[in-house]
C-alpha cells in the first residue's frame, strides 16, 4: 500500500493512513506501507539545498532529499503503535533496495527483503520509505526521481509476490484531466500498455518506471483515493480489459523542451554522436524529426524540462566532434496525446485528431505515433483547448458498449 505525499500531510492525515493499513491488517493480510515525504516537504529541500549551493552535489542530494520519506515512515509507525499494532519502520537500504549508482534518477536492480518478510513473519505492519535505495557499487544512499515512492511500492510487490494499492488525492485514472475537462470518465480498468502510453505523455496518476516494472513482474496494480472508499482503476493486463475502446484517454505534458540543431554534418553517426552524449547525460529524449536539406541536417528532439541541464551539457561535448552546431530552445510548446489498444484495428484516428486540432487553427510543431499512441506538439496555451475539444470529438465522456 503506497501513500503520496498529500497523504501524509500533516499529523491528523498521518493517522488516517495508520488506520488504513491497520484495517488491512485486521482483513488478515500481510501488509507493507510505503509513503511519499510529507506535503511538499522534497520541495522545500530542493529549496533549501540550492539556497546553501548554486549547484548542490548529487551524492549530498540523495542524502538530503532521502530523510522526507524516513520521517513519514516513522511517523506512520508510530501511529500504527497507537493503534495497538505492531509496525516497524525500514529505510530503502534496510529494506533491501538495490540501486545502480545514478544519484537523483537510480534504477532499482533488486530488492533483498529478508528483513522484511521477517518482520511479515513476526506479526508486524512494514513501512519502508519510498523513493530510495543504495547502491551496491557506491554504499551511497540513492533516490528515484520524482514519484519514484510508486516505484519502490510496485517492485516491493514484484518481490514479496504481492498486489498493490497506490493512493493519492486522485480517485483513478480518467479519460483526460477532471481540472480541465469536467465531463472525464474515472476508467474502472485499463492495461499496462495502455497506463504506460499514458504516464509518459504527461498523465501523473502512476510514474512510468512503476507501470513498466508492474507490467513486468505482472504486478496488479489498484490506483485508488485515500479520502475514499471507492473502488479506483485496475491497471491490469489487456486480456482482463473486457472494454475495447477506440481510444482510452486524452493527456497532455506542459513540460516538453524542444531542441532543435542545424549545421550537422549528413553523414553516418552524426545522429549517434549527439544521442550518445545525451544518453550519457541520463536524459529522457521523446519525439524525434530529422531531416536533410543540401547535405546539412537539422535534427529537433524534445525532452522534459528538467533534463534540459544534461542535454544542454550533452550537445556542448557533441560539438567536440562533429564541430559547431547551432542550437535552438523552445520552452513554450506542450503535448496532447491520444492513447487507446483500440486504435490498431480502427484506421482514422489521427485524420479526425488533425482535423479537429485544425478547426481550432491549433498548428502542429512535431508528431509521433506508436500502435496505440498520438502526439502532436503544440503551443503550450493551446493545450486546454486542444484536450477539451479531442476529448469532446471522440466521446470520451460515455462509457463504451462493451463487445460481444
Amino acid at each position: 500500500m503506497k501513500f503520496g505525499g498529500s497523504s501524509v500531510a500533516d499529523a491528523e492525515k498521518v493517522r488516517g493512513v495508520a488506520q488504513r493499513l491497520v484495517e488491512a491488517k485486521r482483513r488478515g493480510l500481510r501488509v507493507v506501507g510505503t509513503v511519499s515525504a510529507m506535503g511538499k516537504t522534497t520541495d522545500s529541500l530542493i529549496a533549501l539545498a540550492h539556497e546553501v549551493s548554486p549547484q548542490p552535489d548529487g551524492r549530498e542530494m540523495d542524502m538530503l532529499l532521502s530523510t522526507g520519506e524516513r520521517i513519514s515512515c516513522a511517523l506512520v509507525a508510530m501511529a500504527i503503535h497507537d493503534l495497538g499494532f505492531e509496525a516497524v519502520s525500514f529505510t530503502g537500504s534496510q529494506a533491501g533496495i538495490v540501486t545502480d549508482q545514478a544519484h537523483g534518477r537510480a534504477k532499482i536492480r533488486e530488492i533483498r527483503a529478508h528483513r522484511v518478510l521477517d518482520a511479515l513473519d513476526a506479526g508486524k505492519i512494514v513501512l519502508v520509505a519510498g523513493f530510495q535505495g543504495v547502491s551496491t557499487d557506491t554504499n551511497d544512499v540513492t533516490t528515484l526521481g520524482r514519484g519514484g515512492t510508486d516505484a519502490t511500492a510496485v517492485a516491493l510487490a514484484a518481490a514479496l509476490g504481492a498486489a498493490c494499492e497506490i493512493y493519492s488525492d486522485v480517485a483513478g485514472v480518467y479519460t483526460s484531466d477532471p481540472r480541465i475537462v469536467p465531463g472525464a470518465r474515472k476508467l474502472p480498468r485499463i492495461s499496462y500498455e495502455e497506463m504506460l502510453e499514458m504516464s509518459a505523455s504527461g498523465a501523473k496518476v502512476l510514474m512510468l518506471r512503476s507501470v513498466e516494472l508492474a507490467r513486468n513482474h505482472n504486478v496488479r496494480v489498484h490506483s485508488r483515493s485515500t479520502f475514499s472508499q471507492e473502488e479506483g482503476t485496475w491497471i491490469v493486463p489487456a486480456e482482463e480489459v473486457m472494454e475495447h475502446p477506440i481510444i482510452s484517454g486524452v493527456t497532455h505534458s506542459q513540460s516538453e523542451v524542444i531542441f532543435t540543431l542545424t549545421g550537422i554534418p549528413d553523414r553516418p553517426g552524426a545522429a549517434a554522436t549527439v544521442f550518445d552524449s545525451v544518453a550519457a547525460e541520463h536524459v529522457n529524449v521523446d519525439t524525434i524529426i530529422q531531416n536533410v536539406v543540401h547535405g546539412v541536417a537539422e535534427l529537433s528532439f524534445s525532452v522534459p524540462h528538467e533534463d534540459v541541464p544534461g542535454t544542454r551539457r550533452a550537445l556542448a561535448l557533441a560539438e567536440v566532434s562533429l564541430g559547431p552546431l547551432e542550437v535552438e530552445e523552445n520552452d513554450a510548446m506542450g503535448k496532447v496525446s491520444l492513447i487507446g489498444a483500440g486504435m490498431r484495428s480502427h484506421p482514422g484516428v489521427a485524420a479526425r485528431m488533425f482535423r479537429t486540432l485544425a478547426d481550432l487553427d491549433i498548428n502542429l510543431r512535431m508528431i509521433s505515433t506508436s500502435p496505440i499512441k498520438i502526439s502532436c506538439m503544440i503551443a503550450r496555451d493551446e493545450l486546454p483547448t486542444a484536450v477539451r475539444a479531442l476529448h469532446a470529438a471522440f466521446e470520451l465522456e460515455t462509457p463504451p458498449v462493451v463487445e460481444a
